[in-house]
């Protein structure tokens, strides 16, 4: 394998992708003045940090900030550094806990951070669609009859009278002239489980997945009372396309590859250590 082989598979590993964004980070905060050397007595504001202290203060008060403002910024700045090197100068930053989180927080972003702009092929995606199809999957769609059923008051009264309209739907009776009235519709055609959840309820809508085709079922309770129902048809969920559902499928896949990525990086990381656990006996 020659150089260019060899340098564009190294380039191609996770931790080395890691290492480059940090050196990237750490190159730009060196150029910028972020770099901090706790024996210096020295501290230097230059044009850059002024900069980017009057930017900041325009973005949170959407207008640049007075020449005094901009004065108090920068005196702040210098207490803030000032403060941040004595503070390393005794050692405050050592064994704190809010201290190695920031800091694992800020090494986690670097292993991520490449990630995030990261565009994902047509392949990918499609793959991804493949491998998880009913995440993505219309619901199913429904054509119902329903008898509605005043369950106000005695509950139990309301189930028993319930059974009796549905003995006699068995027997041919008309739905149109049995139960109570209401406002919703005695009849759907082609209609969505979402948009049946939408009208019934989410009890409702999960009772008609086991119920029967052709035939009078129930009761099935809503928030509205008793129902009695018949599923004339049932439309299966068609396989979701990948245009049709694509930026849900990037939005998984882009999730699932930050984490995926971030393990490696951290797996990497891992290796070039040797661990000693000893446990309390």
């Amino acid at each position: 394998m020659g150089f260019r082989e060899r340098l564009s598979h190294v380039l191609r590993e996770p931790l080395a992708h890691f290492l480059l964004a940090g050196l990237a980070i750490f190159l730009f905060f060196g150029v910028v003045g972020e770099d901090v050397n706790v024996g210096d007595r020295r501290i230097v504001v230059n044009e850059e940090q002024v900069r980017r202290l009057a930017i900041q203060w325009e973005q949170t008060w959407q207008r640049p900030p007075r020449p005094n403002e901009l004065d108090g910024l920068i005196r702040d700045y210098i207490k803030e550094e000032i403060y941040y090197r004595e503070a390393l100068r005794l050692g405050l930053d050592k064994d704190d806990v809010v201290v190695r989180r920031r800091l694992r927080s800020k090494m986690e972003f670097l292993a991520t951070s490449e990630n995030e702009t990261l565009a994902p092929s047509n392949t990918d995606l499609q793959a991804w669609l493949d491998k998880y199809p009913e995440r993505y999957a219309s619901d199913p769609v429904y054509s119902i009859d329903q008898v509605y059923v005043n369950a106000t008051g005695d509950r139990l009264a309301a189930m028993e009278r319930a059974k009796a309209i549905l003995g006699k739907l068995e027997e041919g009776a008309k739905a149109d002239v049995l139960g109570d009235s209401i406002s919703l519709p005695s009849s759907l055609d082609a209609v969505s489980l979402f948009d049946i959840n939408r009208q019934f309820g989410e009890e409702f809508s999960s009772a008609l997945k086991s119920a029967p085709i052709g035939k009078w079922s129930g009761p099935f309770a809503s928030g509205f009372g008793l129902h009695l129902v018949r599923i004339r048809s049932v439309q299966a969920a068609h396989p979701p396309k990948l245009a049709d559902v694509r930026q849900a499928v990037e939005n998984d896949w882009s999730f699932a590859s930050r984490e995926t990525r971030e393990d490696r990086a951290y797996q990497a990381l891992l290796d070039g250590y040797k661990i000693e656990l000893e446990k309390p006996k």
